[in-house]
């Protein structure tokens, strides 16, 4: 059973061979396979302890128990929503459950340029696979693809272009839709189903409401750390302490950054923080004669690689799938005020909308700001503006290729195309900072890994360089962008990497 600490009322010390902060893709991994090996766990969480009973479907009820910041999170100059999950299980309670594995290009680009090893190809070959059986990964049927994920299949068709299906971590999906508001059928085989009841079972102990403040170490090992049990409104209730002969940061690169940053860990080569990778992204939407109701079924089924090139100094640097928001964020983006915005509200049921996913280049920063909270720091280079500009244009000739009759870019001002040649007029500067509507959902790469202790923070074992017993188990680890959704890869390296965390609490 999950303990939840907002029920503490008092100061709380405890002790275990392994401390866990963040129960997410890597926390839940890691809680799991350390219990696994008998080894005392104690894993915290800052959110809540949410079950399928809890899902209401309602954006109002669940972003703020679902997400940071009640969903609002953004880049220090407000450009770019930036999204992480807040309860048991992480961002894979309310994430849209695509698994790919880490690309061979990407991996290779580590080894050679971020002297990271031990993590070829052929070595996690196997620990994918045993990730993919026991989270029960799957090519979604054709018949599983709804309407918006076929005007994107058709448009693929129609322009030639590379395409294909993804595969998810779903079992008895209702298609319902409401995917990243969390399931309240209970079908995703994610962390809070799989490996946080796992973990339970073997003896570890799962700890939700307690925000982590400072990890406890002498400069040269990790003790434990510390932290609050938090009431349901937020407040601090009570201390939390727990001493350990390990350490793992799992809060998500944004999470993990500001808790060494507020740890005061050594940084000798000024890398805590930096390299902060996001996948930034833009929706364009599509008018249709025919009723797309993108809000029923999968939301995300099939993907465009046309434009996808994972080696290193590639110029092709965009994915593009399906995305569609339910009605209060459909009401933030559609533009317009008063009857123009009715307008677009009515024909809701017929828009289709589709979204470029950047590769990124560039490279932010977390810092902390006055007030303790995460800063996140992130301008897109011209080389990533001019990327997503063309991802926004290769959008809409996709849904134009599909029989839209208009194509609407979230642009500043709004741009309406009603042509198919309209399309080239679409500017690079769009791409600018406050330009149209950014939302990122995966930051990656604040304590990457890799053996060289002047570009990394830890090594490619995940223990830290200067710090004995502190590992980092999260999307933290990643060098550079994966160009695709993170989850698997997470929860791969924290499965192979997991064994490192035993042994040094073997070793003492």
């Amino acid at each position: 059973m999950i303990e939840l600490g907002r029920r503490l009322k008092q100061a709380q010390r405890w002790t275990a061979d392994v401390v866990i902060v963040g129960t997410g893709a890597g926390g839940g991994m890691a809680a799991s396979q350390l219990a696994r090996r008998g080894l005392r766990v104690i894993a915290l969480e800052e959110g809540p302890a949410l079950a399928a009973r809890d899902m209401s479907q309602r954006e109002d009820e669940m972003m703020p128990l679902l997400y940071q910041d009640g969903g609002g999170r953004c880049t220090a100059d407000l450009a770019i929503r930036v999204i992480g999950g807040r309860s048991v299980g992480g961002s894979t309670v309310h994430n849209i459950n695509l698994c790919k594995r880490l690309a061979p290009e990407i991996l290779d680009h580590w080894a050679r340029e971020h002297r990271v090893s031990g993590l070829s190809e052929a070595e996690l070959r196997p620990v994918f696979e045993s990730v993919e059986r026991d989270l029960s990964v799957s090519v979604i049927e054709p018949q599983r693809r709804n309407a918006n994920n076929r005007v994107l299949e058709r448009g693929v068709a129609a322009l030639g272009w590379k395409g294909g299906p993804l595969s998810h971590n779903r079992l008895g999906c209702q298609g319902s839709g409401f995917c990243e508001i969390g399931c309240p059928y209970d079908a995703k085989q994610n962390a809070a189903k799989v490996l946080i009841p796992d973990a339970v079972d073997r003896g570890a102990r799962v700890v939700s409401d307690v925000r982590v403040t400072r990890v406890v170490h002498d400069g040269q090992r990790a003790r434990g750390v510390v932290g609050v049990a938090l009431g349901a409104d937020g407040r601090p209730l009570a201390e939390v302490r727990v001493d350990a002969g390990a350490v793992v940061l799992a809060g998500s690169a944004i999470g993990s950054a500001a808790l060494a940053l507020a740890s005061h860990l050594p940084d000798p080569h000024a890398r805590l923080g930096r390299g902060l990778r996001m996948h930034p992204g833009v929706a364009v939407a599509g008018l249709f004669d025919e009723r797309i109701e993108g809000w029923k079924g999968i939301p995300q089924s099939y993907e465009c690689t046309e434009l996808l090139d994972l080696s290193p100094g590639s110029d092709r640097r965009i994915w593009i799938t399906t995305a569609f928001a339910h009605p209060i964020g459909a009401a933030i983006m559609l533009p317009g005020f008063g009857e123009k915005h009715r307008a677009w509200m009515l024909r809701y049921p017929q828009i289709a909308v589709l979204t470029a996913m950047l590769h990124d280049e560039t490279q932010g920063t977390v810092t902390l700001a006055r007030d303790g909270r995460p800063r996140i720091e992130y301008v897109l280079t011209p080389s990533d503006s001019e990327q997503l500009a063309r991802g926004v244009r290769a959008c809409a000739r996709l849904l134009f290729a599909a029989g839209a009759r208009e194509v609407l870019v979230p642009s500043v001002p709004p741009i309406a195309l009603t042509r198919p040649d309209q399309v080239e007029s679409v500017p690079n500067a769009i791409a600018r900072p406050h330009g149209m509507l950014m939302a990122a959902f995966h930051p990656m790469g604040t304590l990457c890994l890799g053996d060289d202790p002047r570009r990394a923070v830890v090594k490619s074992t995940a223990e830290h360089h200067q710090i004995q017993g502190l590992f980092v188990l999260d999307g933290s680890l990643f060098p550079t962008s994966i160009g695709g959704p993170p989850q698997i890869g997470i929860y791969t390296l924290s499965r192979h990497l997991s064994r490192h965390v035993a042994e040094r609490v073997g070793r003492g």
